[in-house]
Order: structure tokens, then sequence, then C-alpha cells
């Protein structure tokens, strides 16, 4: 199996911190792959283009860092990183999701800085996603302190970190969610000593 990701992308960042984490770095090679360019190869690969992408055995291909990363948890018939399934999960699943809708915005909010001038950024776009994001921050300053966050590794963990550790550089530099939130800058230099999350600090732009 090979997994296709940039060395840029949150979401292949995820991906392979998973990959790391269930232990399948020889049974799943990594191919870092360009996007946003004319006669891609990797179109012939993933036609839509996006990142992560899984290619399996039999030349299926899975696309979106969920699936993919549930795809891995699973592989072994002994999932770790996700919740239980039914109501139990729900919390999980929860704080999950609350997370990857920060990923989310701060990764539109990036892009008006990496793919366009100044002249031509849309001054709506990064005000409304700076919002998000710190009324989200003030958030997770809160919930960095519940089990959820603070227990085993998991996707919610995950998730998060890919959100905050080593994007110092490769973002706005007016994302200044460190300011009053001594909670979160603790949480975030706690994830970091992970050897997954080391391994995969995203390349900066």
């Amino acid at each position: 199996m090979k997994l296709c990701s940039t060395l840029g992308s949150p979401y292949g960042r995820i991906a392979r911190i998973v990959r790391l984490e269930k232990g399948l770095e020889d049974r799943v090679s990594f191919e870092v792959v360009r996007t946003r360019i004319e006669n891609n190869p990797y179109y012939d690969v993933n036609p839509s283009g996006r990142v992560p992408s899984l290619v399996l055995e039999d030349r299926r291909v899975l696309e979106e860092s969920t699936l993919i990363c549930w795809y891995f948890d699973n592989i072994d018939g002994n999932p770790t990183l996700h919740p239980a399934d039914g109501m139990l999960g729900l919390e999980a699943r929860r704080i999950e999701a609350m997370a990857r809708s920060m990923l989310d915005g701060t990764s539109l909010w990036w892009r008006e800085y990496l793919y366009r001038p100044p002249e031509i950024r849309s001054d709506k776009i990064i005000k409304h996603e700076r919002q998000r994001a710190m009324r989200l921050a003030d958030i997770f300053e809160k919930e960095v302190q519940n089990e959820i966050l603070s227990g085993p590794l998991n996707m919610a963990q995950i998730t998060l970190a890919c959100v905050f550790h080593g994007r110092e550089d490769a973002g706005p530099d007016d994302f200044l969610w460190q300011e009053r939130r001594t909670y979160l800058r603790d949480w975030v230099e706690r994830i970091g000593h992970h050897t997954s999350i080391q391994q995969t600090v995203p390349a900066h732009a």
C-alpha cells in the first residue's frame, strides 16, 4: 500500500501520524506528491488531486484523512485511536469534530497567504477565519484539561495537534493563539513529545 501526500498538508500529516502510531511503516510506503500543477502525474492516482490518498493493494484509492485513518486504525482488528461505537464515543467525536472544524478554518486562512499575493487576498475570509480560530482557541483552552485530550493518544488529540503544533512559521503572523492560553500552550508542548508528532512536522512554504 502507498500513502500519498504533500509534506505541508495538515490532513496528510494526520494520516502520517496514524501510520506511525499503528506501526505500518513496512506495510504502507509514503510518497511525497505535488498538487496544484498542470499535467500532474498524481492525478492519474487520484483524479481529484486532493491529499492525502491511500492506494490499496488492489489499486483502489481511499481519499480523505478521516477514512484513511479509520482504515489504518482498524487494519489489525484492534482500533486504539478511534472512540467506541454508539453513544459511548460521542464525547470524543464531539471534540474531534470541533478540532477538525478549526483545522478546516485555519487551512482556508493559511491558503490565502500561501497561494494569493497580498493584493488579491480576501480580507473577508481572513477576518472571518481569524475570529473563528480565536473563539475555538478559547474553547480548547478549557477542553485540553479534560480526559479526552489528556488521556491516551486518540484522533481528537492528533487532529488538534495538527492545528497548532509545528505550524508557527507556516501560517499568518497574527495567529496569536498562545497569548493568555497557558493550558493550551502547555498541551501543545506535551503533545509534541510524541515521536510521531515530531517526525511529521510540516514543511514550510
